[in-house]
């Protein structure tokens, strides 16, 4: 009678352990194909994107727990948990709704810290990177101060459920989301306003460009550890947007441009006159191009916004479009064999963008990057 007791204590203690060890399951760094594809599933699964029809599988690691209701400018966010003590944060790409678009439009940046009130009653602050010339997309940015509204008590709920290892996940305009979300979150854990004993790893897949250098430089050094990636399909267009504008102001101070008119000035006559036109001619077309798209990535496409967010006040905009590529990339490669399924089609400029030429690009990587 004894021995069945100790048997039966035994089985209980196995039972335990193997349940902690589930829950306790570590991500690793480093780009993984296996974990791109499982999570391709995963965000295949948001029904209503425009890429709907998609032939990717459905996950059998992975359930979906919870679904947000539509926010801000019609986003939402998925939550799926996985046996092993992973959970997964969703976020919605672009939808057919006008908001969703006026939000890729809103691409005016501002800058990487501060405030932005988005409704009556709400105001987000944020500090996305310490660099004070560091900027970021505007529209995105309220996306990130809407979602992170109802994600942030969901992380405190998996962290009291024993989950200590989270992905943020996009697609997308989710993807230019999770870029700004995973900086939010990683500020806030810097801060202690979120425990440190999580570990978040990133994915942004057919992400557009959420930012400019300064902010570049800051997020990529928190992931170049592994903790984050940017996944792009080398024939889809969305990756080059929004447009840039690289101009003179943009440049770290130290740069020889800084002290071009004193030396222009003591150039002989008219080899001076010659080049202050050259130098003017070079420098004012990018002051002009940032000025017509503060004006129409801005101030106009905030007046839309407005009428979508009751109690939304335009921030002040930051200098500059100097749109750049974030983060450590995993470019998949599109080939000849890619584009026999995939081919080049004006008439359908999303092809390259779906779910399934990455889920088929994905698939040809070899299994260690």
């Amino acid at each position: 009678m004894r021995l069945s007791k100790i048997c039966l204590f035994l089985l209980i203690l196995l039972l335990f352990i193997q349940k902690s060890q589930a829950q306790t399951a570590l991500l690793q760094p480093g780009f993984d194909k296996n974990e791109y594809l499982e999570l391709l599933k995963i965000t295949a699964r948001q029904i209503d994107t425009p890429w709907n029809k998609v032939q990717t599988p459905a996950s059998d690691k992975f359930k979906m727990v919870y679904r947000s209701p539509t926010m801000g400018l019609d986003n939402r966010w998925d939550l799926w948990v996985a046996d092993n003590g992973i959970a997964v944060i969703s976020v919605r790409g672009t939808t057919l709704k006008m908001e969703s678009w006026v939000e890729n439009f809103y691409a005016a940046m501002v800058p990487a810290t501060g405030s932005i009130r988005i409704s009556q009653t709400d105001t987000f602050s944020y500090q996305l990177a310490k660099n004070p010339r560091a900027a970021v997309h505007t529209g995105w940015l309220i996306g990130t101060a809407f979602l992170s509204k109802d994600i942030l008590p969901k992380i405190d709920s998996l962290y009291k459920n024993g989950y200590r290892n989270m992905i943020i996940l996009g697609h997308s305009q989710g993807g230019g989301i999770a870029y700004l979300l995973s900086a939010h979150i990683a500020n806030l854990q810097e801060r202690k306003l979120l425990t440190t004993d999580i570990q978040f790893k990133t994915y942004c897949s057919a992400a557009p460009k959420p930012g400019n250098l300064f902010f570049a430089y800051e997020y990529e050094r928190r992931m170049m550890s592994g903790w984050g990636f940017n996944v792009v399909n080398s024939a889809d267009w969305v990756p080059e947007t929004p447009l840039s504008v690289q101009a003179l102001s943009d440049f770290n101070q130290t740069n020889p441009f800084s002290n071009v008119k004193p030396i222009i000035s003591k150039q002989p006559f008219p080899k001076n006159w010659a080049l202050k036109y050259a130098y003017n001619q070079l420098n004012n077309a990018s002051i002009r191009a940032n000025k017509r798209y503060e004006k129409y990535l801005g101030k106009t496409v905030a007046s839309l916004v407005t009428k979508s967010l009751t109690g939304f006040e335009a921030p002040e905009y930051a200098t500059g479009f100097n749109y750049v590529r974030v983060g450590p990339t995993i470019v998949l490669l599109a080939n000849d064999v890619y584009y026999q399924s995939f081919p080049d089609n004006p008439e359908k400029i999303f092809v390259h963008h779906f779910i399934d030429p990455y889920w088929f690009l994905a698939n040809q990587l070899p299994e260690k990057h």
